[in-house]
């Protein structure tokens, strides 16, 4: 019952902080298109792909004493860190949660910030689509963020490198 909920906490540890909930969705997100083994099903939404299921795992963590939520704010905008406690570590004790090739993986996630994993989910999120369409797409739909073709072009110079992590962890589990 409570796997989903020890891969967030797990997450968290490997991260030793997340700043921000559009973050820790878009870590989420990124990690599990490399095949890294979350439960959450994800929607794309006004800051690219969300999972509804996430938010509330996060907030059952919190209400259950897991994880720790701060809340700062930043003139009119709120930012919350979330980390983790004893309880946390403790319940990590009594669920073996390896997320294998994914652990170095969330690791480099953490070290980039919300807004370019929010263009690296949408770019992953419309993976599908010819460059030219992914590119309009997320020049129409993110126009608020005004990414330009240099950023997208980082974006998946970015995914083949977490790519390249997640295949090495494979190959290192093989050996």
């Amino acid at each position: 019952m409570f796997k989903g909920h020890a891969k967030i906490v797990r997450l968290i540890e490997l991260a030793g902080e997340v700043s921000g909930r559009k973050k820790l969705q878009k870590m989420v997100y990124i990690a599990k298109q490399m095949q890294v083994d979350f439960e959450e099903r994800f929607e794309f939404h006004m800051f690219g792909p969300y999972s509804e299921e996430l938010t509330l795992r996060v907030d059952e963590l919190c209400n259950l004493g897991l994880i720790d939520e701060q809340m700062e704010t930043r003139g009119a905008i709120q930012l919350y860190r979330y980390t983790l406690n004893e309880a946390g570590h403790e319940f990590l004790r009594y669920h073996n949660i390896n997320l294998g090739q994914g652990e170095p993986l969330i690791v480099r996630l953490n070290q980039e910030n919300s807004r370019f994993l929010e263009l690296v989910s949408t770019i992953l999120y419309f993976n599908n689509l010819p460059y030219d369409e992914m590119k309009h797409k997320i020049f129409t739909l993110k126009s608020k963020q005004r990414y330009t073709e240099e950023e997208i072009e980082k974006g998946l110079l970015f995914i083949e490198e977490l790519r390249g992590i997640a295949a090495s962890g494979v190959a290192a589990l093989k050996q």
